[in-house]
């Protein structure tokens, strides 16, 4: 039961913390991210099993991680104002071709990374923009106007 717990924890742990880094920096993940990915799931693998390597310790930890996503996962269909805690929402970068700042400023993102964004879709100019959002999972979504 010890296990459980300690998944558990630290389950709602990765959760929180993957929601307070934000989801453009998960998007986008350079050489270096990759790596403190690869150090934190050895933190999380110690703190979670401590000292017991049993196949039964390993089986308990991978069963209550993945019981604990669908719970997420089904948590979220089924009630909809779970939804932006658990997943986030979508947010609004450019309005009728003009960068929101303010939206820019809470995602950490630059002018030069919206336009890299754009330039990567073939668009050429934000004024060519109608909407541009920044999708729950990292993406960058674009609407040109007509």
């Amino acid at each position: 039961m010890d296990l459980v717990l300690r998944t558990t924890f630290v389950f709602f742990l990765i959760l929180l913390v993957t929601r307070a880094v934000g989801r453009r920096e998960l998007a986008s993940m350079e050489p270096f991210d990759l790596i403190m990915v690869v150090v934190i799931g050895d933190f999380v693998q110690q703190a979670v099993a401590q000292s017991d390597y049993s196949v039964t310790g390993a089986t308990i930890v991978i069963v209550t991680l993945a019981l604990l996503s669908v719970g997420v996962a089904w948590l979220s269909y089924h009630f909809k104002r779970l939804r932006p805690v658990l997943e986030g929402d979508p947010i609004v970068i450019i309005a009728d071709g003009r960068l929101i700042e303010r939206n820019l400023r809470a995602q950490r993102m630059t002018t030069e990374e919206v336009a890299a964004e754009a330039r990567l879709q073939q668009i050429g100019s934000v004024e060519d923009i109608r909407w541009a959002v920044l999708e729950s999972n990292g993406r960058m979504s674009f609407l040109m106007r007509e």
